[in-house]
């Protein structure tokens, strides 16, 4: 799946529909340990149910809780893939109102309650990091700093230094990997090493 994005801070919606109430919270999550901690914190024990889903990469999850099978937690999975969306989780949180709302409509409101906040978060571009050790005699160890600095593609993870230089542990969007090593090679003169960490 090429260009997906994560959401950059969490987002509420709020629907009333038949009398129920609904309210989704949607949030970026790092794993599933954190998905399965924004579920347990933005779920109300007092409403009638707390359904959710969440994807990060291949792995996802969800559930009805409580609610006819594949009405709640499967449509708000849907509305996460459907915006191209990783990283994320959505808890669609239930008040009844007394009216039934069937299959058909449970689908369509925990769906498009989910699609509803996922639209309003803001979002950002997943970019694909590759962790690459940079090694340079001192001579050329400040120059190799702020020309790094200079780059918005490029992080400083970690450094330290040998009896002859320095380590630098930087992280690297992957497409600009061959022009960041040529950089490294031409301001030392070639004196300065760059591996990929395996």
């Amino acid at each position: 799946m090429a260009n997906l994005s994560t959401l950059t801070a969490t987002e509420t919606a709020r629907q009333e529909i038949k009398k129920s109430r609904f309210v989704a919270i949607a949030g970026p999550v790092a794993g599933e340990v954190a998905a399965k901690e924004f579920i347990v914190g933005h779920s109300d024990p007092s409403a009638n149910h707390n359904c959710w889903a969440w994807r990060i990469g291949q792995n996802y999850r969800f559930s009805d809780d409580g609610e006819p099978s594949g009405t709640a937690g499967k449509p708000i999975l849907q509305a996460i893939d459907g915006q191209g969306l990783d990283g994320v989780a959505v808890v669609v949180t239930r008040w009844f109102g007394g009216v039934l709302l069937g299959s058909g409509g449970l689908i369509r409101a925990y769906g498009g309650t989910a699609a509803l906040c996922l639209r309003a978060a803001e979002k950002v571009p997943i970019v694909d990091k590759v962790e690459v050790t940079v090694t340079c005699p001192f001579g050329d160890l400040a120059i190799v700093q702020a020309r790094l600095a200079a780059l918005p593609t490029v992080q400083l993870l970690d450094q330290s230094f040998t009896a002859t230089g320095a380590e630098l542990r930087v992280a690297v969007h992957k497409a600009e990997m061959p022009e960041v090593e040529q950089l490294v090679a031409d301001i030392t003169s070639g004196r300065a090493g760059f591996s990929p960490d395996t």
